[in-house]
């Protein structure tokens, strides 16, 4: 089994494997020229966007506001209407699969890798030629369909958002997070449901001068 395959189930892998650093460099390449972009070059970005995901099209609306930083995008897959404002960063380490209708605030990062406690396990290790090696694993995070992640949000490895779930801004979330909730803190934590009388109907009103 190769080192890229274990990233991808879970297992312990050496994260300066050539095949691994090899997509990482893509991702990054392509994150930085789309990073560069001006604010109306929209062709060009989505050009951009279908090399980064290796796709030919996307079904539905998607927009990601610069900067962005995925480390590898391979692993991430990202359903339609998909919307993240600046500073969307995954750290690769395990895949990520984010469904329909997902908004992602300002400031957020999906953080899938996951290193030893142990100090001499975390430590950078060289073998019998010199050449160094990296040992760590990771965790898939999965995102329901219609979820809001507010701003500067943290999604830790392991982790499970349900469908409708709405996650408070500045929330780090280390644990499950049940469908149609309010959840937020540090740690993130079930608030309450999400009722209809949370309608925006009901909560819109005009700003107090």
């Amino acid at each position: 089994m190769t080192e890229y395959s274990k990233m991808q189930n879970g297992m312990i892998y050496d994260c300066f494997d050539k095949q691994i650093a090899e997509e990482q460099a893509r991702s990054h390449r392509l994150c930085e020229e789309y990073n560069r972009t001006l604010y109306d070059e929209d062709e060009k970005r989505t050009e951009i966007l279908k090399q980064l995901f290796e796709t030919d099209g996307f079904e539905g609306y998607r927009a990601m506001e610069r900067p962005i930083f995925i480390d590898n995008a391979k692993e991430i897959e990202i359903g339609s209407n998909f919307y993240s404002n600046v500073y969307f960063t995954y750290i690769g380490g395990c895949p990520v699969k984010i469904g329909d209708n997902v908004f992602v605030g300002p400031f957020c990062t999906l953080a899938t890798g996951i290193h030893s406690l142990i100090p001499e396990e975390r430590r950078i290790q060289y073998d019998a030629n010199g050449a160094a090696h990296d040992y760590e694993y990771g965790r898939l995070i999965s995102i329901g369909n219609d979820v809001w992640i507010a701003s500067n949000v943290t999604i830790c490895g392991g982790v499970s958002i349900g469908d409708g779930a709405v996650i408070g801004a500045g929330s780090v979330v280390t644990r499950d997070i049940p469908p149609m909730v309010l959840a937020a803190g540090n740690p993130c934590r079930v608030i309450r449901e999400i009722t209809s009388d949370d309608s925006i109907r009901f909560k819109a009103r005009p700003c107090s001068k």
